[in-house]
């Protein structure tokens, strides 16, 4: 989800069963959880919130600011579901960057070339992010049966195997196998820099049930999700 908001739009709320990665892209995110976590997200941060059993938290600017995000859920497998909530703050200045002629790849998670994020992780992820100079090249390397996908931020470029032109504002999937070795996908920077983020994970293959902000594996897990919130059992101060 790519959302423009203000302070105001969003207020306390609940997850579970799943996690938010949170990517700021222009303004400011202050955010804070009933686990007593809370912080800024400058552009280029990252927060990975972990809701696990469940997690109550907000996320707003200040005032008269209006911030530009990416938010992306990530489903956690079913024997995972009622882990411990946690905060991961991905300070981009603070993550390791692999550096290629005209290219800085910085890990949030995963790895790319022999670059890896010290973010855990319950199912595997991949995220980073691709600056390229005009006319500059990399590869990146997946498990061929991750599911994944490019968010084009600013510039242009081309890419795949077929150099497909993108721009900013496009989103591309990528296609994928059931192999367990590895694939590629090239990215290369056009008339202009380029910058995108890649994310890619590898499938769970067990059922989703969506509801509002939970993410379960049954409907009654569902119901049951929300007599726990109704009924304060989300963490400390869980109402």
């Amino acid at each position: 989800m790519e959302d423009w908001f203000p302070r105001g739009v969003f207020d306390r709320h609940p997850h579970r069963g799943m996690e938010t990665v949170t990517y700021v892209i222009d303004g400011r995110l202050d955010h804070y959880d009933n686990y007593g976590n809370k912080g800024s997200l400058l552009p280029g941060n990252v927060q990975w919130m972990t809701a696990g059993r469940g997690i109550i938290h907000n996320e707003q600017p200040p005032n008269g600011v209006t911030v530009h995000s990416l938010q992306l859920w990530v489903n956690l497998p079913a024997a995972d579901k009622m882990v411990e909530p946690r905060t991961q703050n991905l300070v981009a200045a603070d993550l390791p960057l692999r550096r290629e002629r005209g290219a800085e790849i910085r890990v949030f998670s995963g790895r790319s070339g022999d670059v890896i994020a010290p973010t855990t992780n319950y199912s595997p992820v991949t995220m980073i992010e691709v600056r390229l100079e005009a006319g500059a090249c990399i590869r990146q390397e997946l498990p061929a049966d991750y599911n994944a996908f490019l968010v084009v931020l600013q510039g242009d470029g081309l890419i795949g195997g077929d150099q497909s032109p993108v721009h900013a504002g496009d989103v591309v999937w990528l296609t994928r196998t059931d192999d367990d070795g590895l694939s590629e996908v090239n990215i290369a920077g056009g008339t202009a820099p380029l910058r995108v983020l890649l994310y890619a994970g590898r499938p769970l293959r067990e059922p989703v049930v969506a509801r509002g902000p939970f993410v379960m594996n049954t409907e009654e897990q569902i119901r049951q999700a929300n007599i726990d919130y109704r009924e304060g059992r989300f963490g400390p101060g869980g109402r």
